[in-house]
């Protein structure tokens, strides 16, 4: 398998990210810059986070008209898998591929600690190789973290069983402890805490390989029916 992980310039989690895909799940990954007009051929593309050029004007509002993202927003329409964490999240909020937005922590201060997770779904490409109601200790990393959406988005993000995963310990005031969500085709997720930050003990948690581990099989699923052809 391959993953393509996309670099904005400012972002720093692009190597966490690369190095939890190919040192801990021992999967092909590869760099693919933002100004790039193709994601050439991979399973699955994550957004890392960090920062992307423009986010003094609002997180992930200039990012999105990067020329990578017209080839992600084609790979998702696609039915290609697509995450985003943190930076990566407000990108495809922004974007349109995810709903809701991302603003400032409640608090108004960066917050950066281990917080807790409940697995809400296991319906999810992210999600299978856990257990719903699962709880997972990663770390976070953000001043504008707080999700938001009107209660209509919420409802239904509620209703279509696309919350991916609740804050315990709710620490930037997140609407209803929100800390990922899914696409209507639940192939595109976004989540603020970092999964790659959590993939080995000397880390402190491998509780974020059971997002990695997840992509991994609807990766391997989706290539033994079709290889997987993208240019």
């Amino acid at each position: 398998m391959k993953f393509g992980v996309i670099v904005f310039p400012g972002s720093n989690c692009d190597h966490d990210a690369f190095y939890a895909v190919s040192g801990n799940l021992g999967q092909k990954a590869e760099f693919i810059w933002h100004d790039s007009h193709s994601l050439g051929s991979v399973d699955a593309v994550i957004l890392p986070g960090g920062f992307a050029y423009g986010d003094y004007l609002r997180c992930g509002a200039i990012a999105k008209f990067s020329p990578v993202m017209k080839a992600v927003k084609q790979f998702a329409a696609e039915g290609g898998i697509v995450l985003g964490v943190c930076n990566g999240f407000q990108i495809l909020v922004e974007a349109g591929l995810l709903p809701g937005a991302l603003v400032r922590n409640a608090g108004l201060k960066f917050i950066c600690r281990d917080v807790h997770l409940r697995v809400e779904t296991t319906n999810s490409p992210f999600t299978n190789a856990g257990e719903k109601g699962e709880i997972l200790r990663l770390p976070i990393a953000h001043g504008e973290g707080c999700y938001y959406a009107d209660t209509h988005t919420l409802d239904e993000l509620q209703a279509e069983d696309r919350i991916v995963f609740r804050y315990l310990d709710n620490p930037n005031g997140s609407i209803r402890d929100i800390a990922g969500i899914l696409s209507r085709r639940r192939n595109v997720m976004g989540m603020m805490p970092h999964p790659e930050r959590a993939t080995e003990p000397l880390m402190g948690s491998t509780d974020g390989l059971t997002v990695f581990e997840s992509m991994l099989r609807v990766a391997q699923a989706a290539r033994s029916v079709a290889p997987a052809v993208r240019a």
